[in-house]
Protein backbone atom coordinates (compact mmCIF):
# COMPACT_ATOMS: atom_id res chain seq x y z
CA UNK A 1 0.00 0.00 0.00
CA UNK A 2 1.01 3.21 -0.58
CA UNK A 3 1.69 6.08 1.68
CA UNK A 4 -1.03 8.54 0.70
CA UNK A 5 -1.82 10.79 3.49
CA UNK A 6 -5.72 9.83 2.63
CA UNK A 7 -7.77 6.56 3.01
CA UNK A 8 -11.11 5.86 1.85
CA UNK A 9 -12.86 2.75 3.27
CA UNK A 10 -15.68 1.73 0.74
CA UNK A 11 -17.99 -1.43 -0.01
CA UNK A 12 -15.67 -4.50 -1.64
CA UNK A 13 -18.10 -4.95 -4.39
CA UNK A 14 -17.74 -1.31 -5.38
CA UNK A 15 -22.00 -0.54 -5.22
CA UNK A 16 -22.16 2.13 -2.64
CA UNK A 17 -23.61 5.32 -3.94
CA UNK A 18 -22.43 7.40 -1.63
CA UNK A 19 -19.14 5.56 -1.35
CA UNK A 20 -18.97 6.50 -5.54
CA UNK A 21 -20.05 10.18 -4.44
CA UNK A 22 -16.55 10.48 -2.64
CA UNK A 23 -14.28 8.45 -4.43
CA UNK A 24 -15.34 10.60 -7.23
CA UNK A 25 -14.50 13.85 -5.77
CA UNK A 26 -11.05 12.75 -5.06
CA UNK A 27 -10.54 11.98 -8.54
CA UNK A 28 -11.74 15.26 -9.29
CA UNK A 29 -9.33 16.76 -7.40
CA UNK A 30 -6.46 14.64 -8.44
CA UNK A 31 -6.14 13.74 -4.88
CA UNK A 32 -3.99 10.55 -3.90
CA UNK A 33 -5.94 8.13 -2.05
CA UNK A 34 -5.51 4.53 -1.14
CA UNK A 35 -8.82 2.48 -1.45
CA UNK A 36 -9.64 0.19 1.38
CA UNK A 37 -12.72 -1.70 0.42
CA UNK A 38 -14.43 -3.53 3.46
CA UNK A 39 -16.51 -6.88 3.07
CA UNK A 40 -19.97 -5.53 4.52
CA UNK A 41 -21.67 -9.12 4.17
CA UNK A 42 -18.68 -10.26 6.18
CA UNK A 43 -19.00 -7.38 8.65
CA UNK A 44 -15.61 -6.01 8.57
CA UNK A 45 -17.08 -2.61 9.10
CA UNK A 46 -18.41 -3.12 12.47
CA UNK A 47 -15.03 -4.22 13.70
CA UNK A 48 -13.34 -2.75 17.29
CA UNK A 49 -10.86 -1.11 14.62
CA UNK A 50 -13.19 0.19 12.35
CA UNK A 51 -15.60 1.76 14.71
CA UNK A 52 -12.58 3.52 16.15
CA UNK A 53 -11.96 5.37 12.97
CA UNK A 54 -15.91 5.92 11.84
CA UNK A 55 -18.31 6.80 14.80
CA UNK A 56 -21.07 5.27 12.25
CA UNK A 57 -19.24 2.13 11.45
CA UNK A 58 -20.65 2.92 7.72
CA UNK A 59 -18.76 3.30 4.30
CA UNK A 60 -17.61 5.55 2.95
CA UNK A 61 -15.12 6.18 5.83
CA UNK A 62 -12.40 9.06 4.94
CA UNK A 63 -8.88 9.47 6.81
CA UNK A 64 -6.70 11.60 6.56
CA UNK A 65 -3.59 11.18 9.42
CA UNK A 66 -5.43 11.30 12.99
CA UNK A 67 -8.95 12.64 11.08
CA UNK A 68 -11.44 10.50 9.97
CA UNK A 69 -14.98 11.31 9.08
CA UNK A 70 -18.16 9.26 7.60
CA UNK A 71 -21.25 10.45 5.60
CA UNK A 72 -20.36 11.20 2.23
CA UNK A 73 -21.59 14.39 1.83
CA UNK A 74 -20.15 15.71 5.13
CA UNK A 75 -16.89 13.85 3.63
CA UNK A 76 -17.44 15.59 0.08
CA UNK A 77 -18.06 19.22 1.88
CA UNK A 78 -14.68 18.97 3.81
CA UNK A 79 -12.68 18.06 1.05
CA UNK A 80 -14.05 21.41 -0.65
CA UNK A 81 -12.83 23.24 1.90
CA UNK A 82 -9.72 21.61 2.60
CA UNK A 83 -8.79 21.15 -1.61
CA UNK A 84 -10.31 24.19 -2.79
CA UNK A 85 -7.80 24.46 -5.96
CA UNK A 86 -10.81 22.18 -7.95
CA UNK A 87 -14.19 23.03 -6.78
CA UNK A 88 -16.44 20.02 -6.28
CA UNK A 89 -19.71 22.60 -5.33
CA UNK A 90 -20.65 26.06 -7.07
CA UNK A 91 -18.59 28.62 -6.02
CA UNK A 92 -22.05 30.90 -5.47
CA UNK A 93 -23.42 30.39 -2.09
CA UNK A 94 -26.95 30.34 -3.34
CA UNK A 95 -26.24 27.22 -6.07
CA UNK A 96 -23.81 25.29 -3.63
CA UNK A 97 -26.72 25.70 -0.72
CA UNK A 98 -29.21 24.23 -3.85
CA UNK A 99 -26.04 21.84 -4.37
CA UNK A 100 -26.46 20.29 -0.79
CA UNK A 101 -30.10 20.26 -1.46
CA UNK A 102 -30.16 18.00 -4.10
CA UNK A 103 -27.57 16.05 -2.00
CA UNK A 104 -29.97 16.17 1.14
CA UNK A 105 -33.23 15.26 -1.00
CA UNK A 106 -31.29 12.25 -3.08
CA UNK A 107 -29.99 10.51 0.55
CA UNK A 108 -33.28 11.27 2.45
CA UNK A 109 -36.48 11.18 -0.15
CA UNK A 110 -37.29 8.68 -2.88
CA UNK A 111 -36.57 5.90 -0.30
CA UNK A 112 -38.87 3.60 -2.54
CA UNK A 113 -36.90 4.06 -5.71
CA UNK A 114 -33.57 2.70 -3.62
CA UNK A 115 -35.35 -0.31 -2.61
CA UNK A 116 -36.85 -1.63 -5.18
CA UNK A 117 -34.12 -0.32 -7.94
CA UNK A 118 -30.76 -1.07 -6.12
CA UNK A 119 -27.28 -0.30 -6.77
CA UNK A 120 -26.95 -3.71 -8.51
CA UNK A 121 -28.92 -2.45 -11.43
CA UNK A 122 -26.79 0.11 -12.00
CA UNK A 123 -22.99 -1.31 -11.43
CA UNK A 124 -24.05 -5.37 -11.96
CA UNK A 125 -26.75 -5.32 -14.36
CA UNK A 126 -29.37 -6.67 -11.98
CA UNK A 127 -32.34 -6.35 -13.56
CA UNK A 128 -36.15 -6.20 -11.20
CA UNK A 129 -39.82 -6.41 -11.93
CA UNK A 130 -42.03 -3.29 -12.20
CA UNK A 131 -42.21 -0.69 -9.57
CA UNK A 132 -45.07 -0.91 -7.11
CA UNK A 133 -47.45 1.77 -6.81
CA UNK A 134 -45.55 3.28 -4.06
CA UNK A 135 -42.29 3.36 -5.59
CA UNK A 136 -44.04 4.59 -8.87
CA UNK A 137 -45.06 7.87 -7.61
CA UNK A 138 -41.25 8.32 -5.78
CA UNK A 139 -39.94 7.97 -9.46
CA UNK A 140 -42.60 10.24 -10.35
CA UNK A 141 -41.40 12.48 -7.44
CA UNK A 142 -37.94 12.00 -8.76
CA UNK A 143 -38.61 12.94 -12.59
CA UNK A 144 -40.49 15.69 -11.76
CA UNK A 145 -38.00 17.49 -9.66
CA UNK A 146 -35.51 16.57 -12.10
CA UNK A 147 -37.06 18.51 -14.57
CA UNK A 148 -37.50 21.32 -12.86
CA UNK A 149 -34.03 21.58 -12.01
CA UNK A 150 -32.75 21.58 -15.28
CA UNK A 151 -35.52 23.11 -17.33
CA UNK A 152 -33.61 24.17 -20.54
CA UNK A 153 -31.66 21.31 -20.64
CA UNK A 154 -28.84 22.51 -19.57
CA UNK A 155 -25.84 20.12 -19.30
CA UNK A 156 -24.85 20.44 -15.56
CA UNK A 157 -27.48 21.67 -12.97
CA UNK A 158 -25.75 24.62 -11.63
CA UNK A 159 -23.82 26.20 -14.65
CA UNK A 160 -20.56 24.41 -13.97
CA UNK A 161 -20.61 20.25 -13.37
CA UNK A 162 -20.50 19.72 -9.68
CA UNK A 163 -21.22 16.34 -7.53
CA UNK A 164 -24.50 16.58 -7.32
CA UNK A 165 -24.42 16.03 -11.48
CA UNK A 166 -23.20 12.95 -10.49
CA UNK A 167 -25.50 11.98 -7.23
CA UNK A 168 -28.61 13.15 -9.31
CA UNK A 169 -27.46 10.73 -12.42
CA UNK A 170 -27.21 7.61 -10.34
CA UNK A 171 -30.57 7.81 -9.17
CA UNK A 172 -31.99 8.58 -12.31
CA UNK A 173 -29.67 5.77 -13.40
CA UNK A 174 -31.29 3.35 -10.88
CA UNK A 175 -34.66 3.09 -13.34
CA UNK A 176 -33.12 3.89 -17.11
CA UNK A 177 -30.83 1.38 -16.60
CA UNK A 178 -33.22 -1.33 -15.35
CA UNK A 179 -35.37 -0.17 -18.56
CA UNK A 180 -38.18 2.42 -16.66
CA UNK A 181 -39.49 4.88 -18.57
CA UNK A 182 -37.54 8.00 -17.94
CA UNK A 183 -38.11 11.34 -20.13
CA UNK A 184 -35.09 11.11 -22.87
CA UNK A 185 -33.95 14.60 -21.53
CA UNK A 186 -32.92 12.78 -18.43
CA UNK A 187 -31.83 9.82 -20.13
CA UNK A 188 -29.23 11.96 -22.05
CA UNK A 189 -28.19 14.17 -19.25
CA UNK A 190 -27.44 10.76 -16.84
CA UNK A 191 -25.33 9.33 -19.93
CA UNK A 192 -23.62 12.71 -19.87
CA UNK A 193 -22.53 12.50 -16.27
CA UNK A 194 -21.78 8.63 -16.74
CA UNK A 195 -19.32 9.31 -19.22
CA UNK A 196 -16.89 11.35 -16.62
CA UNK A 197 -13.48 10.00 -16.38
CA UNK A 198 -13.86 9.96 -12.74
CA UNK A 199 -17.30 8.21 -12.87
CA UNK A 200 -15.97 5.61 -15.05
CA UNK A 201 -13.32 5.00 -12.96
CA UNK A 202 -15.71 3.26 -10.14
CA UNK A 203 -18.17 2.17 -12.98
CA UNK A 204 -14.99 0.28 -13.85
CA UNK A 205 -13.71 -1.68 -10.49
CA UNK A 206 -13.73 -5.31 -10.71
CA UNK A 207 -17.39 -6.65 -9.27
CA UNK A 208 -18.53 -10.22 -8.83
CA UNK A 209 -21.08 -11.39 -11.67
CA UNK A 210 -24.28 -11.98 -10.01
Amino acid sequence: MSQSPLRLYVDSIFTSPYAMSVFVTLREKGLAFDLVPLDLEAAQHQTADFARLSVTQRVPTLVEGDFALSESSAITEYLDEAYPETAVYPVDPRQRARARQVQAWLRSDLLPIRQERSTLVVFCGQQMPPLSPVAEAAARRLISGAQTLLAGDPAHLFGEWSIADVDLALMLNRLILNGDNVPADLVAYARRQWLRPSVQAWVNQPRPVL
